[in-house]
């Protein structure tokens, strides 16, 4: 499967981008780094910048149709720049549309909330986004690891970089379900 990571230019946290990047390499699987503006995203640990990353593709010019799924890695300023970018936005909400499979973690959902895609779902997150989803009309559950597949796709969600393994062992299931 080609997978798209979507990031901001900068804020996502690096260890919920690398690890299920990793995952997915080694599942076979074929990654790309799509980002709302070229050059190289610059990751953190937690509020510390760490490395950057190069961005293989830009929303707006990489069309959803040419991924089979989609991976939103979290980072508490990641998903809210990202919210804020109406590409960004309908690039996600694509994937909901055409029925493909979308993994998020940590503060990730607040893209989701964004798109308008999570009504009637069934979604974990970091605490904080809770009241957000709710808002939004979807049920937060305080899981390590969430499957949701009340909707057009499969909605695969964690919680924080505690939950990694069991958010790539999901993911990775979800997805090769979907790629058979």
């Amino acid at each position: 499967m080609r997978i798209a990571f979507l990031t901001a230019p900068e804020g996502v946290e690096q260890i919920e981008l690398t690890d299920p990047w990793q995952a997915a390499e080694n599942a076979g699987h074929a990654p790309v780094l799509v980002s709302t503006k070229p050059g190289r995203v610059q990751a953190f640990g937690h509020l510390d910048k760490a490395d950057t990353f190069a961005v293989d593709a830009v929303v707006g010019e990489a069309p959803p149709e040419s991924f089979d799924a989609l991976v939103l890695p979290g980072g508490v300023a990641n998903p809210d720049f990202l919210r804020m970018d109406d590409k960004a936005v309908s690039f996600t909400r694509s994937f909901f549309e055409r029925g493909r499979p979308v993994a998020a973690i940590c503060h990730a959902p607040w893209t989701l909330v964004e798109a308008d895609v999570v009504r009637g779902r069934v979604l974990t997150s970091w605490p904080s986004l809770r009241t957000d989803i709710r808002n939004a009309g979807g049920t937060w559950v305080d899981e390590q690891v969430r499957i949701c597949d009340h909707g057009p796709n499969k909605l695969v969600t964690s919680r924080k970089p505690d939950d990694l393994k069991a958010f790539c062992e999901a993911f990775l299931d979800v997805f090769s379900q979907e790629a058979a």
